[in-house]
């Protein structure tokens, strides 16, 4: 049975690319390694984000499983306006999946890349994948298996947070017995 793993990565100092993990971000990507030690990884594919990065490099250290970064992981940009009621806006788009503020990218745009690279993790010949990702996209990825998934469920995940996904099944699991 085909499976990824997306997981969510670890607290970091801010929003911006090149943001860190803190130290309780260490902490847990050193946690999230040995919960998934055990897991049969043949790929980790991960948003080229440091944080992201940073998230998953202790696993793939020691799995020996190179890690590869995929633009299409990256982060949802709402806008590239600093909007105060950025919350209100990002609640939108949950219902509204072609809404589009200035500098953004839709949630269509966002699930359909996303959407993309999952095509080619089931076409390919890895069995369990590891996709790193952000808090908005990883939403949408798993509303494209649940479509009750939405903005209430955005707001419940944590950095990080883990889901399995049966790509033979179409089902995802919450795979979170983790105390971050």
């Amino acid at each position: 049975m085909k499976r990824i793993i997306a997981v969510r990565h670890c607290k970091a100092s801010g929003q911006e690319r090149s943001a860190v993990l803190t130290k309780e971000g260490i902490a847990q990507s050193q946690k999230l390694k040995a919960h998934l030690m055990k897991e049969p990884i043949d790929r980790i594919i991960s948003s080229p984000f440091i944080r992201a990065v940073a998230t998953i490099e202790p696993l793939a250290h020691f799995k020996n499983v190179p890690i590869e970064t995929d633009e299409r992981l990256s982060e949802r940009i709402l806008s590239s306006q600093n909007l105060p009621d950025w919350l209100d806006h990002l609640e939108h788009s949950f219902t509204h999946f072609e809404a589009v503020l200035e500098g953004g990218e839709s949630s269509q745009r966002a699930t359909d890349r996303v959407t993309w690279l999952i095509q080619e993790i089931e076409n390919s010949s890895h069995q369990c994948t590891v996709l790193v990702t952000h808090g908005n996209l990883l939403a949408l990825l798993l509303r494209t298996f649940d479509e009750r998934i939405g903005f209430a469920e955005w707001k419940q995940l944590s950095n990080p947070d883990v889901y399995e996904i049966f790509l033979d099944e179409g089902r995802i699991q919450r795979n979170l017995p983790l105390n971050w």
